[in-house]
């Protein structure tokens, strides 16, 4: 069975339709990245998968005992909190130093256990995050636009990392992105999401497939919300979402 799978989900917020007719599978030890224009509906995807909105139509099945870990698209922290790291990683479930130093080392921030959380780089933050996540050991890595906020060359380390990660470990990793050309060199599937699926497959395959490039154009340099499907005009909004097709 699938770690997770939706079947013909369907999302609205009140009157407007966010996502209709996905169906969508990941295995274990999949890479799987989403991409799509800013208010595609790609973090309300995640949402629905995580269960933290229920589908207006359609279902999501996970697979019995599934662990997910999540790293979230930003999390703010008020600079005047003291927020040692090692109280974070405790944060909402106790972990061993051990436990803490472990997965520390193994993003490589091995030396920020005793810093405060709001002293830390952008980068040391995100993979501070990403150690969060792993400290339940998940079958399922998932993953905001992680990267938000970091250089070029931080957003290529943090993905090196990620694969690193999915070697090591065996789980799976779902990843909402708008670093398409980074994320792709890593992913084993890319998925385009427009209000639905545009696209999907192995990543040569989405890069010149004609939905893609009616979104986002060609030389891009991997920068995404450049273009969007003329039935698909939308602003920007508090959730990712898509109005009425």
């Amino acid at each position: 069975m699938s770690l997770i799978a939706a079947r013909g989900l369907e999302l609205r917020y009140g009157a407007r339709r966010v996502l209709h007719d996905i169906d969508f599978d990941i295995e274990r030890g999949e890479i799987v990245t989403v991409v799509g224009p800013n208010g595609s509906g790609k973090t309300s995807f995640l949402r629905a998968l995580l269960g933290v909105i229920k589908p207006s139509r359609g279902r999501v099945l996970r697979a019995a005992g599934l662990k997910v870990g999540y790293v979230p698209q930003r999390l703010h922290i008020d600079p005047g909190l003291p927020l040692p790291v090692s109280r974070f990683l405790s944060l909402p479930v106790p972990a061993s130093k051990s436990a803490m130093a472990e997965v520390l080392e193994q993003v490589g921030v091995g030396d920020v256990l005793k810093q405060n959380m709001t002293t830390l780089s952008g980068g040391q933050f995100q993979r501070v995050l990403l150690a969060r996540a792993l400290l339940v050991r998940p079958d399922i890595l998932m993953l905001d636009e992680p990267t938000s906020g970091l250089d070029q060359p931080g957003v290529a380390s943090f993905y090196r990392l990620i694969e690193d990660v999915r070697r090591e470990t065996g789980c799976a990793v779902l990843s909402v992105s708008h670093d398409l050309h980074v994320v792709m060199s890593a992913s084993d599937r890319v998925i385009c999401i427009n209000g639905h699926i545009c696209c999907e497959g192995a990543p040569h395959v989405v890069r010149a497939a004609p939905e893609y490039r009616a979104l986002f154009g060609f030389g891009t340099g991997g920068a995404l919300a450049l273009y969007q499907h003329d039935h698909d005009h939308e602003h920007d909004h508090d959730h990712d979402g898509a109005p009425h097709a």
